[in-house]
């Protein structure tokens, strides 16, 4: 039974990443997904390109989400035969990251709407037209899923994990001193364990 695990990084990350976690998931074959574009509608064509090539050689297809990476498996893959996925430190909601992230900067829907896009001093660009695609293109996510959470996450709201737990098959478990990106040696041996144990 041949096995593959697709692996989507997050924002500023790099399909690199997958090698490190080979050691966590014997048996799979680690397949980095590289994109280098963050708009959805173009990262859709390079994940379902990986998956259609995956799935012609592979019986077995998980597939590991990291940050937004996990917006962009769930957007891209959600009727895809997709056996269980793993999301560290997931944006599960795009709608609510992004409307939370227009009440940081001060901004209303209506200047969104008649600028196109705003630049924040948090170094995030807010578009009118991401926002209207995501309204556009709502998400229906079945697949088993596994997520681990950092408690120390400013950027993704313990609500909005504890809304996504109530609406789907996932499990969760929580690193209360972790943070969002996962590097210390302390959070990656975290991670390590987590992810060896809920890849069976």
């Amino acid at each position: 039974m041949k096995k593959a695990i697709l692996y989507i990084h997050g924002k500023g990350g790099s399909h690199l990443e997958a090698e490190q976690y080979k050691k966590n998931c014997p048996g799979f074959d680690m397949i980095g997904i590289d994109y280098h574009n963050d708009l959805p509608w173009v990262v859709q064509n390079q994940i379902q390109a990986a998956y259609d090539n995956a799935h012609k050689r592979y019986e077995h297809i998980y597939v590991i989400g990291n940050s937004i990476g996990a917006y962009f498996a769930m957007h891209t893959l959600q009727a895809c035969d997709i056996e269980k996925a793993l999301f560290i430190s997931p944006v599960l909601d795009m709608e609510q990251l992004i409307l939370d992230m227009m009440s940081w900067a001060n901004v209303s829907e209506t200047d969104l709407r008649e600028k196109g896009e705003i630049s924040t001093d948090f170094g995030e660009t807010l578009s009118w037209k991401y926002l209207c695609f995501v309204r556009e293109n709502p998400i229906i996510w079945n697949i088993p899923t596994e997520i681990l959470y950092a408690g120390k996450d400013h950027l993704i709201s313990r609500q909005m994990i504890n809304k996504f737990l109530c609406n789907h098959n996932a499990n969760l478990t929580i690193m209360e001193d972790g943070e969002h990106w996962f590097h210390t040696d302390e959070q990656l041996a975290f991670l390590d364990g987590w992810m060896k144990k809920v890849i069976q």
